[in-house]
């Protein structure tokens, strides 16, 4: 409440080296201009006060101002302002994945928690899509990069993104804005803030609407799709908040927000497809002769997409939370966050990604994700002498209730018999009239349930004037318990395994084993049935923490260093996993040290019913400089890194199923640099950073897993750079702001560039993206006293074409030989979902 004002523009900060902000800085009253200076930089990461250069942290600090700007509306939008913050998402916008110095968790599976936590008005939100949505109106966002472990407690062993919103105001006013573009853009938002009692309550009150076409053109073959667009938009979003100061000592926060979106997300295009006459996108092609079901040799950037099923996302996000903030006595302070949260998301896809009707999820609401969340924070904080100290309590309830259907469609026997049959389905019986009936396959219900409760501290103690020692720690207790019941329906996987003999009689031994574990591919298996609904549990503790000594060697510069230990909690895989037990006549055999039970059949492929990983560590040090130049004109930072994860949870699809992995370890070393300046030219103020990070992993080989057998998939790995992970990520903008006559212009330039990364989570090299840059660029005019502007905008100005993701096509990819990437390149299919193409268009702000 007492710093709500004073950060208009950018600031970017690693307290351990970053700080890259912008715009301008002034006072509540437009009347009394303030200096610019980056001693104004106020940052709440340590859950206090603090200028942004006093920080012993890796923080970059961006304000509302800026990020209105920069065309900044949700979380990937805040990739252009931060160096070494990727952001992707995939079959929807729901699964949403941020990663910061190349570190983060894949978001498709809803059992893995995330690497980078996001936080919202103080509330922690459970997955990284669960936060995706417009952000509204904003104060700042600060990205803190390395775990943080201490004040933000688990799954932040990468960084945390804390996201600050406009409080009510007492003074009234009200803002309001009309946008349109190309793709059909049309969208507009009003808010209203002011006092409702006196100088003691006052509000605030948000709406916003906004639709688009989409970015995809669909050929939806013979459907039943009939929208021919994909990846569109369509979403509102109220928010209302009451502040109440009934003294000067104590403030009450009350928030109550909704949204809901009802789009089509996400098809993807076919990125490489095989020539070979048995590729499999002439096999997809040829369920129905004469039709084009995938492309061939299209250009992927092309826009056009190949899908017959619904892509229909309907999502829901609700929530309500309380924060009240007490000084108890002028050195005391106790602060108390109270919140309650429903998320969920029904969402159909057609899950292979091609005209033809292979597989599918239905649109009808039978597939879905949905959380409910209850969280408590309370902590105190305040000085004893030479002490700052605070110490707090946390607690989260978190309930998780998913179902996940996949259907056959009525071609998936066709393409199923082309690929792999070869003539021999008469023989076994395996006709379409027996297996992979349309409208058959795997229904599984997943209810997960979790408690944390923390306690921590994090204290700073003056040693001298000049030197601070801080020291954190955290200690974390979770449960939980998952509930699974699978079903399936349509399944031959048994006749198949009984069959395995007289198959290999005729065909071989390799093609047989094809045959069979085509099969009983994960969602096929009916195996899983017999597990009935059956509990795993698991429970942790853990202890996290920090420590930092900061010395100023003058007022401009302070040097420090740091260590952090962060930490990200095990759980569960909510999908199905196979054990393939080839072990003819043995009854019992181990694999991965998982038993395979009566395993009589030459082969045999049995449910593994232990899906559960373990929590994943991080150790980080760091070594900073802060400066201040030119009467605090100029800021300089720079830090030096070096992270170490234990047991990292990868999150890799195969093209049937995900399979989650730890591995052994994952190291980022490297530089973040950033540098803030308020030229000499009035209204002029351009900041800039670089993260220049090695991500790898170490050496590993199968006998480190936990399944020796995932190991083909993910073969590539040991000792190579991680997905996402770009060498090189540099951000520059640029804001200037002058008068002219009685009005007042505006302008903003933002610039990202990344090196080249890969976008596969198995690093096959069709995934590569080539290094790019983006750019975003916005001018506006409008009246002095800001009543009224006009902007004209363009996000992409100069259209660059770049993959978000990439990924195997579903039931598409060669497993046979993973070694042989020319064979493999010959036969599979890989799809991509795009990054965003070029948007412009204008906007008519008006304030009063």
């Amino acid at each position: 409440m007492r710093i709500r004002h004073l950060l208009r523009a950018s600031a970017s900060a690693v307290v351990l080296s970053a700080v890259m902000t912008s715009a301008a800085f002034a006072q509540e009253d437009p009347a009394q201009e303030e200096a610019n200076t980056v001693d104004t930089i106020i940052v709440t990461v340590n859950k206090r006060e603090q200028s942004l250069q006093e920080v012993p942290a890796t923080v970059t600090a961006l304000s509302g101002e800026l990020m209105q700007d920069a065309g900044v509306k949700d979380i990937k939008d805040l990739q252009i302002l931060t160096p070494g913050l990727t952001v992707t998402s995939t079959s929807n916008e729901t699964v949403t994945t941020a990663r910061i110095r190349g570190v983060g968790t894949v978001g498709d599976n809803p059992g893995l928690e995330s690497s980078v936590g996001i936080v919202i008005d103080g509330v922690y939100r459970p997955r990284n899509g669960v936060s995706f949505g417009d952000l509204g109106e904003l104060e700042r966002v600060e990205v803190l990069k390395g775990p943080q472990g201490t004040l933000f407690g688990k799954n932040t062993s990468a960084g945390v993104i804390n996201i600050l919103t406009a409080q009510p105001e007492f003074e009234f006013g009200g803002a309001a804005e009309l946008t349109a573009g190309n793709y059909g853009q049309i969208g507009g938002s009003a808010s209203v803030t002011g006092p409702i009692f006196g100088d003691s309550v006052a509000g605030r009150l948000f709406f916003a609407k906004r639709e688009r076409d989409g970015f995809l053109d669909v050929v939806t073959g013979p459907g039943p799709r009939g929208n021919t667009e994909d990846v569109d938009q369509d979403f509102w979003t109220i928010r209302g908040q009451i502040l109440a100061t009934p003294s000067d000592d104590l403030s009450i926060r009350l928030i109550a927000d909704y949204t809901e979106r009802n789009e089509n997300c996400c098809l993807a295009t076919q990125l490489q497809v095989g020539n070979a006459a048995n590729s499999r996108a002439n096999l997809v092609n040829l369920t129905r002769p004469g039709s084009i079901n995938a492309n061939t040799n299209e250009d992927p950037f092309s826009r056009r997409a190949y899908g017959n099923r619904s892509t229909r996302q309907f999502i829901q996000d609700k929530g309500f939370s309380a924060e009240v903030e007490w000084d108890i006595t002028p050195d005391i302070s106790i602060t108390s966050i109270t919140a309650a949260r429903t998320w969920t998301a029904e969402t159909g896809q057609d899950s292979d990604f091609t005209a033809a009707d292979l597989v599918y999820r239905p649109n009808d609401g039978t597939n879905f994700v949905n959380f409910d969340q209850f969280s408590q924070e309370l902590r105190a904080n305040g000085e004893a002498g030479p002490v700052n100290w605070l110490v707090g309590a946390f607690y989260a309830s978190e309930d998780l209730d998913t179902r996940s259907r996949l259907n056959y469609g009525v071609d998936y026997y066709n393409y199923f018999a082309g690929r792999v049959l070869s003539g021999v389905p008469a023989l076994l019986g395996l006709t379409s009239g027996t297996i992979y009936q349309p409208g058959n396959g795997s229904d599984d219900r997943y209810k997960q349930s979790d408690e944390t409760f923390a306690l921590f501290t994090d204290n700073t103690w003056s040693i001298t004037e000049s030197l601070k020692l801080t020291a954190g720690l955290r200690y974390t207790w979770s449960e939980k318990s998952l509930t699974t019941d699978y079903t399936t329906t349509g399944s031959s996987c048994d006749q198949g395994e009984a069959a395995f003999s007289t198959l290999a009689g005729l065909v071989g031994v390799p093609t047989a084993t094809t045959i069979v574990g085509g099969l009983c591919l994960n969602a096929q298996n009916n195996d899983f049935d017999a597990l009935g609904v059956y509990t795993q549990d698991r429970s942790e503790e853990e202890l996290t923490g920090t420590i930092k000594l900061a010395w100023n060697i003058n007022d401009d510069i302070m040097l420090y260093g740091s260590y952090a230990r962060g930490y990200k909690s095990g759980g569960f895989n909510l999908d199905r996993v196979n054990i393939a037990c080839p072990f003819g006549g043995r009854t019992t055999t181990t694999i991965a040290g998982l038993a395979c039970v009566n395993t009589t059949l030459p082969v045999d492929f049995q449910p593994n019913p232990d899906t559960s990983f373990e929590g994943e560590k991080a150790d980080s040090w760091e070594l900073g400089i802060k400066t201040n130049w030119f009467d605090n004109s100029l800021l300089l930072n720079a830090t030096l890194f070096h992270q170490k994860f234990t047991d990292f949870q990868l999150n890799t699809f195969v093209g049937t199923a995900f399979i989650v992995e730890s591995i052994p370890e994952l190291t980022s070393t490297g530089v973040d640099a950033d540098f803030l300046w308020f030229t000499p030219l009035d209204g002029l103020t351009i900041q800039g950073g670089v993260t220049y990070a090695q991500t790898e992993f170490g050496d590993f080989d199968a006998l480190d897993l936990t399944d020796p057998s995932k190991f083909n998939g993910i073969f590539r790995l040991p000792g190579s750079t991680a997905p996402f992970a770009p060498e090189w990520s540099t951000s520059l903008a640029g804001s200037y702001e002058r008068n002219i006559g009685s009005l007042t212009f505006r302008g903003n330039l933002s610039w990202k560039y990344t090196t080249s990364y890969n976008t596969g989570s198995d690093l096959h090299p069709v995934k590569e993206q080539e290094g790019f840059s983006l750019v975003n660029g916005r001018v506006g005019i409008g009246s002095e006293d800001g009543r009224w502007t006009v902007e004209l905008f363009a996000n992409n100005l100069f259209d660059q074409e770049y993959i978000q993701v990439a990924f195997n096509g579903p039931f598409q990819v060669d497993t046979s030989n993973p070694y042989n990437q020319a064979a493999d390149d010959n036969i599979s299919t890989y799809d991509a979902f795009l990054g965003a193409p070029r948007t412009w268009g204008v906007t008519l702000r008006s304030k009063f």
